[in-house]
């Protein structure tokens, strides 16, 4: 599977009629689902209240604001790019790819844009493969709790000693080819 195999959510941010030509061109293809396009920052706003996006992507100014700090507020959830005039180009990059924000001067080539969306969609994959290890450390923390609270709970009611109470817990998990988490669930819930 490569990388135009999988669908990302994107949202465009820009109030530029010429823009809408690059949209059509780059973003068309089935790899963009789905695609919101809103022109004003508020609307952006209202749009990410509603929905998660992988992608961002910000074509400054707008009517209503630079579109910098909504960047930046947006960059912890999706891989935002932020298109800015030539001239502001370096104090931008300069204090938004610190943020995670990719920052593209304008006015850019088709293959420039091209490069640009296909980093943004590396970042992204790489934001999914840290989440999933985010997620996977915090279930099992989640379960190292659960079954500490369980250990507790059998030295406390059965009198055993901590690695008896240990022991207990991983015998009846292996003994029911089941998790210790489970096993630990089960204990504190006949102790209730």
């Amino acid at each position: 599977m490569n990388q135009t195999d999988r669908t990302y959510s994107i949202l465009i941010v820009s109030s530029s009629r010429n823009f809408q030509e690059v949209i059509d061109a780059h973003f068309s293809e089935s790899g963009f689902s789905p695609l919101h396009v809103v022109t004003s920052i508020s609307a952006a706003k209202r749009k990410v209240s509603e929905y998660t996006y992988d992608m961002i992507v910000i074509n400054s100014p707008l009517p209503d604001d630079v579109g910098t700090r909504f960047a930046i507020d947006t960059a912890m959830d999706s891989v935002v790019m932020l298109l800015v005039s030539n001239e502001v180009y370096e104090e931008a990059n300069y204090k938004l790819s610190g943020q995670g924000i990719f920052v593209l001067p304008k006015p850019f080539s088709k293959v420039m844009f091209a490069t640009a969306v296909n980093w943004m969609r590396s970042a992204r994959e790489i934001v999914k493969k840290s989440q999933k290890k985010t997620l996977t450390i915090e279930e099992k923390m989640e379960e190292i709790r659960i079954v500490n609270r369980a250990k507790w709970l059998l030295i406390n009611e059965r009198q055993m000693s901590e690695p008896d109470a240990h022991r207990y817990i991983e015998k009846h998990a292996m003994d029911r080819c089941i998790s210790k988490g489970e096993i630990a669930k089960e204990i504190i819930d006949m102790y209730k």
